[in-house]
């Protein structure tokens, strides 16, 4: 049978068919717009993730027996505003992730509500991307869209409803909403009273590996699929990279070097840590797991190349770099402002310590030592946790840089396993799909059985050493500029 991973990103969809022996067959991606409607928003048209994932799994499946197409599930960016209407028509642009503009609502419920109180109800305090804030936004800005609102619901979830028509969820995905009370799986009264919603609005609770429905039979038609094709939850695009990368089960670690980054850890132990630095979420496996969220990770190299360098060519501009841990040029990651762990949708990029014969070299090695700093400042937050994690996995566009690699592994001062696909999110709902349509018992067994670790990037104690130094003094640099930005 073959299954389908949806990978609903912030760019692009990507789209890939696996067989059920885990062989990626094929990989189709299609763009679709951003919007910045002003400085620090960002937000999409859902109706465009619909259109290009349509056109996606017809390229994606053309050439291969439609009829052995068994399921169909998705990781998806998180986080992210859909509203509809009674009609079920779109009330207004979804309002992503990596927007910033929910700074005084995010305030009042982490001040007025309270940080203790949100960590009680959901395990987590409140961040600008987290779609409750977003839901405040609205009710005090645009009352009239707000009155209208029959569905909320998530990115990935959209797809999910339009091709079966199931009002639906996941647990790891819904855990970044601060609506959900994450040790027990189920929404919270207190969020829901705090944000003036009702839980008819709310989709349907499921675990990432559920079924959900099957293909209504006029999109079955369009997509030349069988209206039995099952459709599986899926889960958050970090949680399906997770499973995609085998990081499940208890203490295995994963770094995403997305548009966002992200460090992640898996537990079968529900936890939480003291000062909500890091993200408690439920997991695609069933579990829970530690994130730490960096909003601007490869998009900090790709801005770096693309905006300031005009090029695109990313391995070129590396090939020069080779005094590791001892660049003077610091780099601060915060384009978009900065969830883990500073909570500052405020905060902004800088570089420092330039001098006259600072080079274009030394430039791009700060953005990629900055992002990797940015990633540790979450690795430390863990620690002090107890969590000891001396291996991690890693996946996304950044991973492809050897380079990058090799400082992550220096700058955490652990191995970096490469793995044979890094298809992340798509292959991980894929996975989930198998998982869902009961060709794999459950998702743990899945991921013994496709993810193989094909190389690994040892920390070397020389350069260990010098890049604990740097990271001395990088971490000093947010909290003496951090009034700039007020």
């Amino acid at each position: 049978m073959l299954y389908i991973g949806v990978d609903l990103g912030t760019s692009a969809v990507k789209l890939l068919l696996m067989d059920e022996e885990g062989n990626i067959k094929n990989i189709v991606s299609k763009e679709y717009p951003l919007f910045f409607p002003h400085p620090g928003w960002s937000e999409q048209h859902p109706e465009d993730w619909f259109e290009k994932s349509v056109e996606g799994i017809k390229e994606l499946t053309e050439g291969f027996d439609r009829g052995e197409v068994a399921g169909i599930s998705f990781g998806g960016q998180m986080h992210g505003l859909v509203a509809l209407d009674g009609s079920d028509h779109v009330i207004r642009p979804a309002i992503l992730w990596n927007d910033g503009r929910t700074g005084e609502e995010t305030d009042y419920l982490n001040e007025v509500i309270g940080k203790d109180k949100l960590s009680e109800y959901t395990a987590n305090i409140a961040f600008a991307g987290f779609t409750a804030p977003k839901i405040l936004w609205m009710k005090k800005h645009e009352p009239e869209n707000f009155e209208k609102i029959a569905k909320i619901m998530l990115p990935k979830d959209y797809l999910a409803y339009k091709l079966s028509g199931s009002f639906c969820t996941d647990v790891s995905d819904a855990s970044g909403m601060l609506l959900m009370d994450v040790e027990n799986r189920r929404w919270s009264a207190e969020m829901l009273n705090v944000c003036g919603i009702s839980e008819e609005q709310l989709p349907k609770l499921y675990e990432s590996y559920e079924v959900v429905g099957t293909l209504r039979k006029e999109v079955a038609e369009e997509l030349g699929l069988r209206a039995e094709v099952k459709v599986i939850a899926g889960a958050g695009d970090n949680a399906a990279a997770a499973v995609g990368t085998g990081t499940v089960g208890d203490g295995m670690c994963n770094i995403s070097l997305g548009t966002s980054g992200t460090i992640f850890i898996s537990s079968r132990k529900f936890g939480v840590d003291e000062h909500n630095a890091l993200h408690s979420f439920a997991h695609a496996d069933g579990n829970y797991h530690l994130m730490g969220c960096m909003l601007s990770a490869a998009s900090c190299n790709k801005w770096w190349a693309e905006d300031i360098l005009k090029t695109k060519d990313y391995a070129a501009e590396q090939e020069g770099i080779r005094a590791l841990g001892e660049n003077n040029v610091f780099y601060l990651p915060y384009l978009m402002g900065e969830r883990s762990p500073h909570n500052d949708p405020r905060a902004r990029a800088m570089f420092i310590g330039m001098s006259m014969d600072t080079t274009r070299e030394d430039m791009t090695q700060a953005v990629l030592e900055g992002v990797a700093f940015g990633l540790r400042d979450s690795l430390e937050v863990a620690r002090s946790l107890g969590v000891n994690i001396e291996r991690t996995k890693i996946c996304g566009g950044g991973a492809k840089s050897p380079l990058w690699k090799k400082i992550i592994a220096n700058v955490m001062n652990m191995k970096v396993d490469v793995i044979e696909s890094e298809e992340g999110p798509a292959l991980g709902g894929a996975m989930l799909a198998a998982v869902g349509c009961g060709e794999y018992p459950d998702v743990e067994t899945i991921a013994r059985k496709i993810v193989r670790v094909v190389d690994t990037v040892e920390p070397e104690p020389d350069l260990v050493e010098k890049y604990e130094e740097k990271y001395s003094r990088f971490k000093k640099i947010y909290p003496t500029v951090k009034g700039l930005y007020q």
